[in-house]
């Protein structure tokens, strides 16, 4: 596998709009689990299809190229929402923690300026190379879970809304 695979999602503008509408609505409820909290906001906010019912088919989407990209059938999705507000940026991690097989972010809306995906490539062909991918609604980005990566800075005037995802192997 390439350091990353860019793929356009299938899921339209109005399905976009819902899931953040969706995300809006929801995120203060008293049954929504936050962590990850940095610079006075919370990185990772867990919504699921009991909250938003239009990620249902944004997250089967995914596993389906995920099991594509890994060439393994019977993956599941753990993911949480990323709400990155204008002066806001995303530190340096990994998601090598537990039995990931491959990490993703979906873009649900992204201002223009409002930060780019950075990676870093630590093959030794590569020399720790710096990769910047432009974030753009619509897309998702796939990449191994013991890569590198931030987020630039958010120099909108808008926040961000984007997905991060691990997949692993279905235990059952």
């Amino acid at each position: 596998m390439p350091i990353f695979q860019k793929i356009t999602s299938r899921t339209t503008p109005h399905t976009n709009a819902e899931i953040q509408k969706g995300f809006l609505n929801q995120q203060n409820n008293d049954d929504v689990r936050k962590t990850h909290l940095f610079e006075d906001r919370y990185e990772n906010i867990y919504l699921n299809e009991q909250h938003i019912p239009q990620l249902k088919p944004l997250v089967d989407e995914a596993v389906s190229l995920a099991e594509k990209i890994l060439n393994r059938k019977n993956l599941r999705a753990g993911y949480w929402f990323n709400y990155m507000p204008p002066g806001a940026t995303t530190t340096l991690h990994t998601h090598d923690d537990d039995d990931e097989l491959l990490s993703a972010v979906y873009y649900v809306y992204v201002p223009e300026d409002s930060g780019n995906l950075i990676i870093y490539d630590d093959s030794k062909s590569s020399g720790n190379e710096k990769i910047e991918i432009t974030s753009r609604t619509g897309d998702f980005i796939f990449f191994k879970p013991d890569v590198r990566h931030e987020v630039s800075k958010n120099n909108s005037t808008e926040h961000r809304l984007s997905i991060g995802i691990n997949f692993g192997q279905n235990k059952d």
